[in-house]
């Protein structure tokens, strides 16, 4: 393995996904492929979320969505397709307002793996 910028950015998206969901994603990253591929089998974002908390809902539920999105992004497989931890500041910094296309409660994993910076 050869350290890179991108494993910072891979740092930084298991960091903030273990804070999201309220343990080590590991199980969560290695099935990833696996929801790209198959919509049948594919989590939604609810269900991976600390059980501990109550659902996030409103203006938080958007935030959340926005964060495990870019999280997604910054663990993916190959290093080259991860944004640039550059990119993803920008990203974070310039985010004045979030929507949700659908209702948060039916947002799955795969929907989020596309972020791409």
């Amino acid at each position: 393995m050869k350290v890179t910028e991108k494993c910072d950015v891979y740092s930084f998206g298991v960091v903030a996904l273990e804070v999201m969901m309220g343990k080590h994603p590991g199980d969560l990253l290695t099935s990833l492929p696996a929801f790209s591929s198959s919509e049948e089998d594919d989590l939604l974002l609810k269900d991976i979320l600390d059980k501990r908390l109550d659902a996030p809902t409103g203006q938080l539920a958007e935030e959340v969505v926005f964060i495990v999105r870019i999280a997604l992004g910054c663990t993916r497989v190959n290093p080259e397709s991860r944004p640039s931890m550059r990119s993803v500041a920008q990203e974070i910094s310039a985010h004045t307002q979030a929507y949700l296309s659908e209702p948060f409660k039916l947002i799955t994993i795969s929907k989020l793996t596309d972020y791409q910076k």
